[in-house]
């Protein structure tokens, strides 16, 4: 992945995930990954009901466009609401103008892509990814993939990809031969190496790189030591799972590093992660991810956590090679 900083942005934050942040603060949030040298961002028309994408085409509209990088999703097509009133229930502070719609048709995808191109103001688009496609695999199969490949041939789409947190349904489809790219959400972090198993495997023989994401575990990883009510994976984290991160915590601190430069730096471990994406709902969040990531923990803290069987022994040399 082209950046000179060492991770994506993930523009949920964009489309008001959680709370509002206003356009000033979203550009302050673009425009502090771009001097960190930030160039992949990562969005989706779920995000927010297109603002997220908004927001960044507005921004990337005053940039060369040789100089980033761009992914987005399908798969959720978003339509109209006339009259509309409330606010989106789907995690998102927006107002409820538009529904989502399941739609992994060859239709649907196109349609959705060409909408997504028009909120980015593009012509092309270098990644895009079935998102979230568990529900509807064989049509996402049968449909949604070849209509991307066809995308890519006619070069509107660079790569095409999948991402979701459902690791089977990403195997199968690495294992369909059509995807150039997987990206697993929360599935190769400190706290959760599920994909090290079900899908490294699979891409590493089919030669296809892993977009990883998630690498905080929806906050449980984000703070030097997590909060009683931290969440993971969207919901309260359990408290066994609390325990292991107050552990990792207390090895952090043992070797004056924290917790989220550990989760930063564990997420690239595996050979086949070929980026990540961060999430950062301010510029501060995105000056600290970059100082962070510049700052891996000491070669003596993977070493310690290999031996409390925290990360699989066979990557223990990689992040030992990238400590140095």
């Amino acid at each position: 992945m082209s950046s000179s900083a060492p991770f994506g942005l993930g523009c949920a934050p964009l489309g008001n995930l959680y709370h509002a942040i206003t356009d000033d603060e979203a550009e302050a949030i673009l425009e502090a990954a771009w001097t960190a040298g930030v160039r992949w961002f990562d969005t989706a028309p779920h995000y927010g009901l297109g603002l997220s994408e908004s927001r960044l085409g507005a921004f990337l509209a005053r940039k060369p466009r040789s100089e980033f990088i761009v992914s987005t999703k399908v798969g959720r097509r978003l339509e109209q609401q006339a009259g509309a009133v409330g606010r989106d229930d789907d995690g998102f502070d927006v107002p409820a103008t538009h529904r989502r719609v399941w739609d992994f048709s060859a239709a649907g995808v196109e349609r959705t892509l060409m909408d997504s191109l028009e909120r980015l103001r593009l012509d092309t688009v270098d990644i895009v990814l079935l998102h979230d496609p568990s529900e509807h695999l064989n049509e996402a199969v049968q449909e949604a993939a070849p209509a991307l490949a066809r995308l890519r041939s006619d070069g509107i789409v660079g790569k095409i990809g999948a991402g979701t947190r459902d690791l089977e349904a990403l195997a199968r489809l690495v294992q369909e031969g059509t995807l150039d790219v997987v990206m697993p959400a929360g599935r190769y972090t400190l706290l959760d190496q599920e994909a090290d198993r079900v899908l490294f495997p699979l891409c590493t023989a089919a030669g296809v790189p892993v977009l990883n994401v998630g690498v905080f575990n929806s906050g449980i990883l984000a703070s030097p030591r997590p909060h009683d009510d931290a969440r993971f994976e969207y919901g309260q984290a359990d408290p066994s799972l609390l325990a292991v991160a107050h552990g990792l915590a207390d090895l952090c601190d043992r070797h004056n590093t924290t917790l989220p430069a550990a989760a930063i730096a564990f997420a690239q471990g595996s050979p086949i992660v070929h980026a990540i994406a961060l999430g950062a709902a301010s510029a501060e969040e995105v000056q600290l991810d970059a100082e962070l990531a510049l700052a891996p923990p000491p070669p003596t803290f993977w070493q310690d956590v290999a031996a409390f069987g925290l990360i699989p022994r066979r990557h223990l040399l990689t992040l030992l090679g990238e400590a140095r």
